[in-house]
């Protein structure tokens, strides 16, 4: 085992270019970083981040998830978290690989697997430790980044080894939310797209359950469950993220941004953002730009 998670990090290491690396296998990334760093906004993407050394901090709503070397971190539903690498030096550098999700290839293994019930409350967020098994499969898939030609045929295999591996353990009904289309987490994430797609306008949660098909109550609990948010929670913090994108990628007047983003009250933004955020619009922006963080990606393949 130990070796296996050696080799990892050399791997990680070798093809690292610092912060986060794309790769040429597909939905494939990889991160390292030397220092600890103070938590930053983004939106988690359907995606696993198996972490070889070092550790992390993801706060979603009032819950905090912390994992480190030998852990991986499970995302199925995009929801607007704070990240934090919260152990990391220039001896001991965060290391990570991250792997984004495609519905497809987890419904196509699911068919072949026996069917197994799931709790009916489902958080859309876990952790949980890794395995040797898991490990493996992780490195022959990194090996592959010295054998180039063989991505094309051997990476689909793998990446099927990895999901197999995966709905198995302890995060599988996650991955198995993902690729029902009528699971109840899957009805979840079409509302959250449409809050997300619809951020700016004012909505009713009865409308919300109508689109899910499901009663008021029902949609409420199962929404609340996986991002461990209400509706409107979501939506208010889903405004305030896009609004920090837009302060530093536009900067300008904060009334205006507070309007762009759906608020009726430049006061309430102001107040909401720096209770979230911890500083006023301006300065916080300000303060970003200084430092040359972005707000979005927090240069974590499992964050957009």
């Amino acid at each position: 085992m130990e070796n296996v998670s050696e080799e990892l990090r050399f791997l990680i290491e070798r093809h690292s270019r610092g912060g986060s690396t794309t790769t040429a296998i597909p939905r494939v990334g990889l991160l390292r970083a030397e220092r600890t760093t103070e938590p930053t906004a983004g939106m988690t993407e359907l995606v696993i981040c198996l972490v070889l050394q070092g550790a992390k901090a993801i706060t979603c709503g009032e819950n905090i998830l912390h994992y480190g070397a030998g852990s991986y971190f499970v995302a199925s539903v995009e929801v607007p978290v704070f990240g934090r690498i919260s152990e990391a030096s220039r001896q001991k550098p965060f290391l990570g690989v991250g792997f984004s999700f495609d519905a497809r290839n987890i419904a196509d293994l699911l068919i072949e697997m026996p069917d197994v019930r799931d709790p009916e409350f489902l958080c859309g967020l876990g952790v949980s430790p890794s395995d040797p098994q898991l490990e493996e499969a992780f490195l022959r898939m990194m090996r592959l980044f010295d054998r180039p030609n063989e991505i094309s045929v051997m990476a689909p295999m793998i990446e099927r080894e990895i999901l197999f591996r995966l709905l198995q353990g302890p995060q599988g009904a996650k991955l198995r939310q993902i690729a029902q289309i009528d699971g109840r987490q899957s009805q979840v994430r079409r509302a959250l797209a449409w809050i997300r797609e619809n951020f700016t306008e004012s909505f009713k949660v009865e409308d919300l359950a109508r689109m899910t098909g499901m009663s008021v109550s029902v949609f409420h609990r199962h929404f609340k469950a996986a991002t461990t948010m209400t509706p409107i929670q979501y939506q208010k913090r889903f405004r305030l993220h896009e609004a920090r994108r837009l302060l530093l990628e536009t900067p300008g007047d904060a009334t205006r941004i507070a309007f762009a983003v759906g608020y009726e009250s430049a006061s309430q933004f102001s107040r909401e953002y720096g209770r979230l955020f911890g500083l006023p619009p301006a300065r916080d922006a300000s303060r970003l730009r200084a430092k040359a963080i972005a707000p979005v990606t927090s240069g974590d393949p499992m964050m957009r």
